[in-house]
């Protein structure tokens, strides 16, 4: 294993680490712009020049590979002189749209300005060359050709990653650009994430352009909930509004990618079609109810039900799926579990699944996976047999047979809807019980190849709005059960302690970046 020392500080590292690998290891930071973790070396900015004792030049950093008792200076004179130099060429002609520049606060044009440079220009604001601005490349993203340092990050990503070659860099010189190739458009599953990767402004996503600052907005690390992958993602929120989802790195689950359909899927999380305050069914329409009345009339009337069926599904966490077979232990129920997805949902081999549940893996765990269960409570309820069916995180109408559920429905002399939207299934309902999306709420999703991940709540819930595992605990309590548990982690504990799969798990060893199930 070859030792490096850099700055002062000894490392030792596996064979055919790079430079800058080295240093980020131990928190040195190396300015670069063209090198990104995901992708091949380019080389092409000479941000990340360093010093390396007996070497008679500057070397990059994102190339050169480390031996054995290396000597690497990354802030000598020879080091900085370099780094303002590339700076001064690469401001050359860059456009003065900091004012303006949708990326301010993500630039590191910006940042490296500021660490590493502070000259003033010697160069004539009318000289500079002119491109063209807002250049629609894609239905997401846009393209600011002035802004772009030409560090290929973007061209690699479409011909390494997505393999989808929509980009390519034309022309030479300062009029050097990126542009599409002929009859291509930027619109590939993935084309959102060169937007992340762009160094500087020249990249900007059409949906989040001139939304918000970046520096005004809070990031919470969480976990797309847009199919069974369970892509690792930042959301970013500011006063309780979802703004985007960006990914963040896992090597077990996505890298440093994510599709588009699951960047966007944030806007589903709130909106229109919340349920925000308990609903109860009068003669003819529903009115608002307080919480703690809802809850104990929803568990007086299920005690009073000669049968009940419970239906969950794999749009819920772990924790409220536990939670629903405790509630059907106590009432005696049927439990039935349901992983639907659109009938022309389609997957990939690299990150989208076409299972478009978050928890499909999850709810089969807890014993909940066989689909005719489902069949079981439904029959059951068409022949009186069930009296009552509780509904969570389930929009049963678009999932099943529309008509068959209505026809249900309508017989069913009780009909408790626990879910975040007003689906149809809730327009049948005698009680709605509105909780959470998994935005709002800590907990846990289990992803297709059995990956417990974290979620954690970046914004409060809206309204009157109650976590899931606080609704189900609420009325187990109702219930009349002495031990339920008063929180998310309390009640992942007590299925790590009632479910095999799961046993030896906490929010503690599940951590950031989520820990595999037993077996």
């Amino acid at each position: 294993m070859p030792r490096v020392e850099i700055d002062g500080r000894t490392i030792e590292v596996e064979p055919g680490t790079t430079v800058i690998e080295a240093a980020d290891r131990i928190d040195v930071e190396i300015p670069h712009y063209c090198w990104h973790p995901g992708l091949s070396v380019s080389g092409n900015c000479r941000m990340c020049l360093v010093e390396i004792e007996r070497s008679p030049k500057l070397q990059i950093a994102c190339n050169t590979v480390v031996s054995d008792g290396m000597v690497v200076r990354t802030t000598s004179e020879r080091t900085a002189e370099a780094q303002r130099a590339v700076l001064e060429f690469l401001l050359i002609n860059h456009p003065i749209d900091c004012p303006v520049c949708d990326q301010a606060g993500e630039c590191k044009l910006q940042d490296y300005y500021m660490d590493y440079d502070r000259q003033r220009s010697r160069f004539v604001l009318p000289d500079k060359v002119r491109k063209k601005k807002a250049v629609p490349l894609g239905p997401l993203v846009m393209l600011d050709q002035e802004r772009c340092i030409l560090c290929a990050r973007c061209t690699r990503f479409v011909d390494e990653v997505t393999k989808t070659n929509e980009l390519a860099i034309h022309d030479r010189g300062n009029h050097a650009e990126i542009r599409l190739a002929p009859g291509k458009t930027l619109d590939n599953p993935y084309s959102g994430n060169v937007v992340d990767i762009c160094p500087v402004g020249a990249l900007t996503s059409r949906d989040f352009r001139f939304q918000a600052r970046v520096w005004y907005l809070q990031k919470t690390d969480s976990v797309c909930g847009a199919c069974a992958n369970g892509c690792n993602v930042e959301i970013y929120h500011r006063e309780g509004q979802i703004y985007r989802f960006v990914p963040r790195a896992n090597p077990d689950v996505n890298d440093y990618w994510m599709c588009d359909a699951g960047r966007l899927s944030c806007h589903d999380l709130q909106g229109e079609g919340r349920v925000r305050q308990p609903l109860m069914r009068s003669v003819d329409a529903f009115e608002q109810a307080e919480w703690d009345f809802a809850i104990e009339d929803v568990a007086r009337r299920l005690r009073q039900a000669k049968g009940v069926g419970i239906v969950v599904s794999a749009q819920a966490p772990n924790e409220e799926i536990h939670l629903a077979q405790r509630l059907g232990a106590v009432l005696g129920a049927r439990v039935a579990g349901v992983s639907w997805s659109p009938p022309d949902a389609v997957g990939d081999d690299f990150l989208i699944k076409a299972d478009k549940t978050p928890n499909s893996r999850g709810l089969a765990l807890q014993g909940l996976g066989d689909p005719s269960a489902l069949e079981e409570v439904l029959a059951a309820a068409e022949a009186g047999t069930l009296e009552a069916l509780v509904v969570v995180r389930s929009d049963l109408t678009r999932w099943c047979d529309g008509d068959r559920i209505r026809s249900l429905l309508e017989r069913a002399r009780l009909v408790v809807v626990v879910d975040t939207h007003g689906h149809e299934v809730a327009q049948y309902a005698d009680i709605v019980l509105p909780i959470a999306t998994y935005a709002e709420i800590d907990g846990t999703f289990t992803n297709h190849a059995g990956r417990v991940q974290r979620l954690r709540a970046a914004v409060d819930p809206a309204g009157g709005v109650r976590p899931g595992w606080q609704v189900l605990g609420q009325l187990l309590v109702a219930l009349g059960e002495s031990e339920v548990p008063t929180g998310a982690e309390e009640t992942f504990s007590a299925l790590a302690g009632s479910c095999p799969a799961f046993a030896g798990l906490n929010y503690e060893v599940i951590g950031a970046q989520g820990a595999s199930i037993a077996g």
